[in-house]
This record gives structure tokens, C-alpha cells and sequence, in this order.
């Protein structure tokens, strides 16, 4: 089997990212896979959840539209190359998990590439079918002063220190100063 995505739109891909590169291509399959399991391009409120910040990240905003600012691409920060898709309307998702059973050949990246890209889905995830949301849909808050540098910041983020309304560096500041 090989990626169903086109040719062309993996260029694209690549060029949205900057070079090619095997993280690049597990980025690639594995939407690929949510295309497939979840119709992504046709949901209205998708949600990915990475577990990895690796290239990978890149071809998913690229190619299911999900991203940091819109708030349904959220970065767990766990080293996995693990990736849930989660269909808000349909309460509906999968966890995918990438396998990575090829041998790594250092000497020839672009045959790694080839492989991912080549491979059959099953062969490169393992993937478990997610009925609860993985995250709650983002909430929009207001924005307070900072008393310490006067920026605005959002009010989940505020530290409380001495009577005084502070964001998160310059709490850290003054608490590393006690």
C-alpha cells in the first residue's frame, strides 16, 4: 500500500514544514489515518491531541486544519510519537500510536521516508478507538493586567503575590527573589 495522499500535496506539506524528513512523513500517514477513520477534512469541530512536538506536528496542522490557535491541536509534552483525533460532534475518536518497527538507517534518510510513506497503516499504528473527549473545548476568558509589566493576560494565568495581580514570568521573578 502506499499514501493516499497525493504527490502534490505532500510537496506542499513539505514545503509548509521546510525539508523533508521521516517525523514529516509519520505526520503525513497519521493523518492520513484520521482522514480515513474520521472523515477529518468534513468535521466541523476536530480536535488532535500530540503527544510529541516532532516534525510530525507540522503535516497535521497542514493537512486536517487543526492548529495551536484555533485551539484543536493541543501538545501534551510526552516524547510519544502518539497522536488522538477526536470528532466533538460525533463524541467519536481513535488514539494512534506510531509503531516505528523499521530499521533506523541513518546513512539513508530518504529510504526511511520511503518506507513510512510506503507502509501499510496497520503496519505503522497501533490505534484504540476514544469515546470521552481527550481535552474540554478551549473557553474564552478576560484578560487582566499584569500590575508588574502592564500586559494583558489571560485570566487563568494571573498569579495572585503580595495583593498584586502578576503573569506568570514576572510572578516567577518576584517568588525568586523570597
Amino acid at each position: 500500500m502506499t499514501c493516499s495522499i497525493g504527490k502534490e500535496v505532500i510537496e506542499k506539506t513539505i514545503q509548509f514544514h521546510g525539508h523533508s524528513c521521516p517525523g514529516l512523513a509519520i505526520g503525513i500517514r497519521v493523518s492520513e489515518l484520521a482522514m480515513e477513520k474520521l472523515d477529518i477534512q468534513n468535521i466541523k469541530t476536530p480536535v488532535c491531541v500530540a503527544e510529541t512536538d516532532m516534525c510530525g506536528v507540522d503535516a497535521i496542522q497542514f493537512l486536517t486544519g487543526c492548529s495551536f490557535g484555533k485551539g484543536n491541536l493541543i501538545h501534551k509534552d510526552y516524547g510519544k510519537s502518539a497522536f488522538t483525533f477526536y470528532n466533538r460532534d460525533t463524541q467519536k475518536g481513535f488514539r494512534a500510536v506510531f509503531k516505528d518497527n523499521f530499521a533506523r538507517d541513518e546513512e539513508n534518510r530518504d529510504n526511511r521516508i520511503k518506507q513510512i510513506l510506503q507502509a501499510d497503516l496497520k503496519v505503522l499504528f497501533s490505534t484504540e478507538n476514544v469515546d470521552t473527549p481527550p481535552v474540554r473545548p478551549a473557553r474564552i476568558l478576560k484578560s487582566i493586567q499584569c500590575d508588574s509589566c502592564s500586559e494583558m493576560v489571560m485570566e487563568s494565568r494571573i498569579r495572585m503575590f503580595d495583593g498584586k495581580n502578576l503573569c506568570i514570568p514576572c510572578f516567577q521573578t518576584v517568588e525568586q527573589k523570597i
